[in-house]
């Protein structure tokens, strides 16, 4: 089969990075105090989580990353094969390329400092030409020069566009961000990124602001669930309740069962479904540990409340 050929499922586009999780912490950090950590991992994380539960739930899904010689590059890449991914993705470089994020997290939320070797990327276009899938993910918000005309390539290519916020410091004024996400079809970010990105007050006001450029608007809402907003019409899932270990690889287990939906042309309540199921199940272990596998999905789906459309 040539490269021109090649199709997946799944395109997830973004960096690795080792998750040092420090849990159960018994009060809130602050500076000038030392606190105990009642549990500890050091996990694979950053655009991992979502390849990593796209796998397991069955889908088609190449990693594109980039590993150095460092020992966090190391242990992600031993646990992405160890999760048996795709490595017709990944690119290796001598020297170190380390990333890494160390999380201090409770049962309510969790606090992350985070560091990044610098690396160019393999351009979007190339990865989406090469490799041709169903739906490019990217887990972080995208801006700047030459985003726009990327995102155009790759829709034009027939290839649809699932964009995660990821607390990037931006705002709807910000160049360029505005232009960016009318390319995108599904943009979905946790209410404290929507409240920021927009400036507004609430949820439902944000979802509208931001109904008005994507397509499909997610906003995750942690226990209180999550809502999606598409052509006018508002869909509403509450959580299942759970007890919460760590929340760390929540969000991106809700994103992989949100395009696990959608690649099983399911409609948008159960694809909210889907995603809420996949986001709760993650919450009961450490990083993305939790990950339901595809036998393991259809009793999650049966625990997540109805569906309330507006």
């Amino acid at each position: 089969m040539g490269i021109s050929e090649v199709r997946c499922d799944v395109l997830v586009a973004g960096a690795y990075f080792a998750d040092l999780i420090f849990r159960d912490l018994p009060r809130t950090v602050a500076a000038g105090r030392e606190t105990f950590a009642g549990g500890f991992e050091m996990l694979p994380g950053g655009a991992f989580n979502p390849a990593m539960a796209l796998h397991r739930l069955g889908d088609d899904v190449v990693w594109a990353t980039d590993f150095g010689d460092d020992a966090f590059s190391r242990h992600v890449l031993a646990g992405a094969r160890a999760a048996g991914l795709d490595e017709s993705g990944f690119r290796h470089h001598p020297g170190p390329l380390r990333s890494v994020t160390v999380v201090l997290s409770d049962a309510d939320d969790r606090a992350m400092v985070s560091f990044q070797d610098p690396v160019t990327p393999r351009p979007v276009e190339e990865l989406v030409r090469v490799h041709r899938p169903n739906i490019l993910v990217l887990p972080e918000l995208r801006y700047g020069p030459g985003v726009v005309e990327t995102l155009r390539a790759v829709r034009d290519a027939g290839t649809l566009i699932f964009m995660d916020c990821q607390d990037v410091p931006v705002t709807l004024e910000t160049a360029t961000v505005r232009e960016v996400l009318a390319h995108v079809d599904v943009f979905a970010p946790n209410i404290d990124e929507a409240l920021s990105l927009t400036g507004v007050a609430t949820a439902d006001e944000a979802a509208t602001l931001l109904g008005e450029l994507v397509g499909t608007v997610v906003i995750k809402r942690g226990e209180q669930g999550a809502f999606a907003l598409r052509a006018g019409a508002r869909f509403t899932v509450p959580a299942v309740p759970v007890r919460v270990v760590d929340t760390t690889g929540s969000g991106d287990c809700f994103n992989a069962g949100f395009v696990h939906g959608v690649l099983a042309e399911w409609d948008l309540p159960r694809c909210l479904a889907a995603a809420v199921a996949c986001g709760s199940a993650a919450a009961t272990a450490p990083g993305s540990g939790g990950a339901l596998d595809a036998g393991e999905l259809p009793a999650w789906l049966a625990m997540v409340g109805p569906v309330s459309s507006t």
